[in-house]
Formats: C-alpha cells, sequence, structure tokens
C-alpha cells in the first residue's frame, strides 16, 4: 500500500520514518554502519555502567540490532523493538535463547519494571511531530526499568551539529545516485534524500528530528523519575562539552517516585516552555497516533516478556 493510502486508511498523516526506515534505498544508504563501531561502544558502556550479569536489556529503536547483537553476546537477556519491519527482519537472523527482535510502535508501553537496562542509541529518538511524543517514550521507559536500573540515550549534540550541516552532497550506492541536502529551522534538523537512477522515477524522503537540548532532555527525564547521572560526548564516553562533542549521550538512573525530581514547575522556563503547551503535561495525551496505527498489527503492540527473565 502507498504511503497515501495508508494515510487515509488509518486516519492521520503519514509519519516519515514508517516508510523510509523500512526502505532498501535507507538500507543501501546507511550500509557503511558496522557491527565492529556498534561493538566497540557497547563494550565501553558495559564497562562504565556495571551491569549485573545476566540483566534483562531493552535496546529501543534498535534497527538491525547491531547494538543487540554484542549486548547478547557478553550474556545479556536482550529484546530489540524496532517500527521497521525491513530492519527487523534483518535482524532476527541473528535470534538465539537470549536475543529476539519485537515490533512495536515505542510510544505504547513495553513493560513495567522489567529491564535493568534500556538503551536508545544512534538518535533513535525525536522524530515525531507532536513534541508530547517524545515525552511518552520517555515515561515509558521510565515505567520499564526496575528501581535503580539505567537509560542511556545517546543524540546528536544539537550545538555541534548545526553550524556543521554540510547543505549538499551527493553519494553513490549500486548504481543509486543519491542527492542529500541538509538544513535546519528552529525546532528541526532536516535531511532530504533524493534518488537518481537510470530509467526510474526519482524517489524522495525527508528525515526530521528534533533540536533538542540537555535541558529538555533533564525536564522530561525528571517528570518520568529518571536522575542523570552521566552525561558524556562522544562514543568513548568523554566528559560533554556543549560546544565541541559530537554526542549527547545520557545516562540516568531509575529512582523513587518523587523522590529526587523535579516537577515542571521547578524546571527553567527556557527548558519547560517546549513541553509545558503540550496536552501530556496535562495529562491529557492519550497515544493517539500510536494506538490508531495500523501499520503494526495489533498482537505485535505489545512487548511480550520473553526469556528466562519474564515473569
Amino acid at each position: 500500500m502507498c504511503p497515501a493510502a495508508l494515510a487515509l486508511r488509518t486516519g492521520q498523516k503519514d509519519e516519515w520514518f514508517a516508510s523510509w526506515f523500512d526502505s532498501a534505498h535507507y538500507h543501501r544508504l546507511y550500509a557503511h554502519r558496522s557491527d565492529e563501531e556498534a561493538a566497540r561502544f557497547i563494550d565501553t558502556l558495559v564497562e562504565r555502567v556495571q551491569l549485573p550479569a545476566g540483566a534483562a536489556v531493552l535496546d529501543l529503536g534498535c534497527g538491525t540490532g547491531r547494538h543487540s547483537k554484542r549486548l547478547a553476546s557478553g550474556g545479556f537477556d536482550v529484546t530489540g523493538v524496532d517500527l521497521s519491519a525491513e530492519s527487523l527482519r534483518k535482524a532476527r537472523t541473528n535470534e538465539r535463547a537470549n536475543l529476539r527482535f519485537v515490533r512495536q510502535n515505542m510510544r505504547l508501553p513495553f513493560g513495567r519494571g522489567h529491564y535493568d537496562c534500556v538503551v536508545n542509541l544512534f538518535t533513535s529518538f525525536g522524530y515525531f511531530e507532536d513534541p508530547a511524543d517524545n515525552l511518552t517514550v520517555i515515561r515509558n521507559v521510565g515505567e520499564s526499568l526496575k528501581p535503580g536500573g539505567t537509560f542511556v540515550l545517546d543524540y546528536l549534540n544539537v550545538r555541534h551539529a548545526e553550524p556543521r550541516v554540510t547543505t549538499h552532497e551527493t553519494s553513490e550506492r549500486d548504481g543509486v545516485r543519491y542527492r542529500i541536502t541538509r538544513w535546519a529551522d528552529a525546532n528541526h534538523i532536516f535531511k532530504r534524500i533524493a534518488t537518481d537512477a537510470p530509467g526510474k522515477d526519482s524517489l524522495e524522503w525527508t528525515e526530521r528530528v528534533a533540536k533538542l537540548t540537555p535541558e529538555d532532555f533533564r525536564f522530561m527525564f525528571a517528570l518520568c523519575d529518571l536522575r542523570i547521572d552521566l552525561t558524556c560526548g562522544d562514543y568513548g564516553l568523554a566528559s560533554f562539552d556543549a560546544a565541541t562533542s559530537p554526542r549527547l549521550i545520557l545516562i540516568a538512573t531509575k529512582i523513587a517516585a518523587g523522590s529526587e525530581g523535579l516537577s515542571a514547575r521547578e524546571l527553567p522556563t527556557d527548558a519547560a516552555d517546549g513541553f509545558r503547551r503540550h496536552a501530556e503535561i496535562r495529562g491529557e495525551h492519550r497515544l493517539r497516533h500510536a494506538q490508531h496505527d495500523r501499520r503494526v498489527h495489533a498482537q505485535e503492540l505489545q512487548v511480550p516478556l520473553l526469556g528466562r527473565r519474564a515473569q
């Protein structure tokens, strides 16, 4: 079904990531992402976080499972979750007793108090049109963690990335030329990918990532009982510098409700204003996008608590 027909069927605007991440062009363009790169980061992360042996880990937005595989090879009980059927098709070739993959929209709950650690890596966040959906995801993460559990979020450092955006470039993969254009507005960074292949119609997708700051994340985490313990700036987990760090990597702990969290009123105005305007803060946001997204079959909407650690 084409995106336009799908949008009519669901009664909602098609979301860019739903079609792009399932496209063969996406997997061709980003084929340079290596398992070795993912393994180095996971090894560094596990050494720093010190997860318990056999810990239950959720890889949220797992893609083709590069990071999930490495976590499972370390003896952890790993569930990878993603919306892209094509990415999961590739990931599932590596399933084993302590590694499984599930298709689900991350705006829907994925368990309560089940995981020792949740990771969301390689900017697999900030894609939604409604900013309240970002907070919904963070809430789901907080609810899925055991007390004292760890959340690791890896995002681009907007302050470093925006002035270094390459506005135009071309890349060729397997006889297909990709014309790439990047730009930004007040709230997002965009990347348009257009194809140019002999004898074929041009196709086009536009990626959109929210320009979220450390203050934005601090606000969302605090509302969801997540305490940020460490802020890093690269995949070696060096200290974060807003001007020079290429990444924004947050390592947080699930704390008791209200024990150290901050309310929206207690946070700086500039950090809270972007989210306070949205219905989620008033308790009125009801996952209106995800619940009616028929791209994911109803039986796939809830992550089953699989594996030896499930109760």
